[in-house]
C-alpha cells in the first residue's frame, strides 16, 4: 500500500536540513515497527518520497512523505505509532492510504503557501497591505538569480498566485512550488522591499510553510489546487 504521512517541522527542528531529515524518518519508522517495504537489490532501502524539500530555517505545517508498506492496522495505529518515537520539533498530523495510481509526493507538488512574520514585533511598512497590493499589481517582477554555474533572469510574477496580509499582520502568498518553477518566498520578499523601499534582513523574518498543493486540473483556465492530503 502507498501510504501519504502529513507533518509539521519547528522549532529546533527547522535547522536540520532535507538529508538528516530522510534519514531521521527511516530510522523513525524502524522504531515504529512500521512494517515498510524496501527496495530490491544489493542495497535494500526504504521506499520513501517527500514532497519538497524544505529550506533550512523554514518551519512547516504541511510536509509530505510517502513511503510503501506491506502491511499496517490502521492510518491512526500508524500516525500514533509514529508520534511515539518522534523528537520534539516534528509532529505527524496524518496518515492516509493513497490509490495505487496515484503520483508520488514529489511528482504531485505544484504550489506552496507560506506565512512571513517579524521574529520580533510587526513589520516597520506603513500601510502594508496597499504595498503588497501595488507590488502584485505590476505586469511583471523581474529577479536575477544566481547560481554557481549561471545567471537566471526570472519573472516572478508568473510564479505568485496570491500575495496579501492575513488577520495578524503576517505577509502570506501562494506560490509555484513545482520542480519546474520553484518559486521562493524569501525572493519575493526581497523584491517587495526593494519595491517598498523598506531595508528589512531575511534573517530578521521567520518563514512557515502553512501547505503543499497538487494541481488537479485545469478548467477554463482556472488552477484547481488541492492539499496533497487530499488527494
Amino acid at each position: 500500500m502507498k501510504v501519504r504521512i502529513k507533518f509539521a517541522k519547528y522549532g529546533v527542528m527547522k535547522f536540520i536540513g532535507h538529508l538528516d531529515m530522510m534519514r531521521f524518518f527511516q530510522k523513525a519508522i524502524r522504531r515504529a515497527d512500521i512494517d515498510v517495504r524496501y527496495s530490491e537489490g544489493f542495497s535494500p532501502h526504504q521506499i520513501m518520497s517527500f514532497a519538497a524539500p524544505l529550506g533550512v530555517g523554514i518551519e512547516s505545517l504541511g510536509e509530505y512523505l510517502d513511503i510503501e508498506v506491506l502491511s499496517m492496522d490502521s492510518p491512526e495505529a500508524m500516525r500514533q505509532a509514529l508520534n511515539a518515537v518522534m523528537v520534539e520539533g516534528v509532529e505527524i498530523l496524518s496518515v492516509n492510504v493513497l490509490p495505487d495510481q496515484a503520483k508520488n509526493a514529489m511528482a504531485s507538488v505544484a504550489a506552496a503557501s507560506y506565512q512571513l512574520a517579524m521574529k520580533e514585533g510587526s513589520f516597520p511598512i506603513d500601510d502594508l497591505s496597499e504595498k503588497l497590493q501595488a507590488f502584485y499589481a505590476q505586469e511583471t517582477i523581474p529577479y536575477t538569480k544566481e547560481t554557481k554555474k549561471s545567471v537566471v533572469e526570472l519573472d516572478l510574477k508568473q510564479g505568485i498566485y496570491d500575495l496579501g496580509v492575513n488577520e495578524e499582520g503576517a505577509v502570506r502568498m501562494l506560490v509555484n512550488a513545482s520542480s519546474s518553477g520553484n518559486i521562493k518566498p524569501t525572493m519575493i520578499f526581497e523584491k517587495f522591499c526593494q519595491f517598498a523601499g523598506c531595508e528589512i534582513p531575511v534573517s530578521d523574518i521567520q518563514v512557515t510553510r502553512l501547505e503543499t498543493y497538487a494541481d488537479l486540473a485545469k478548467e477554463d483556465g482556472k488552477r484547481h489546487l488541492v492539499p496533497l492530503q487530499g488527494l
